[in-house]
């Protein structure tokens, strides 16, 4: 039987079509060190269902695999990091506040 991999609930931001995180505290965060690390799939399940639940809000959740880092819940894959630095078309949103931090 094959082992659980942690997961975060994410998705993008329906109005402003930015990647978005959700938290144990259902905010969903453009950061995804603030999401929710998930350990179990019951519960992965019943969070993804949740989200889907809030299209209103937001488009396209999915569950996306994860570790804990040491700033909280970190990518994977390639294509989560890729969503974590925002639009890729110019600079703006996370990729402007990340050039003012350094």
């Amino acid at each position: 039987m094959p082992r659980f991999t942690p997961k975060v609930v994410t998705a993008n931001a329906l109005l402003a079509g930015d990647a978005v995180w959700l938290t144990e505290d259902d905010r969903w965060s453009p950061l995804m060190s603030e999401a929710e690390l998930i350990t179990d799939e019951a519960h992965a399940d019943l969070r993804l269902l949740q989200a889907r639940a809030r299209a209103s809000e937001i488009a396209g959740p999915y569950l996306a695999d994860a570790r804990m880092g040491d700033d909280g819940p970190e990518p994977v894959h390639f294509r989560e990091a890729f969503r974590t630095t925002g639009p890729s078309n110019y600079p703006h949103g996370k990729q402007v506040e990340t050039q003012s931090r350094t």
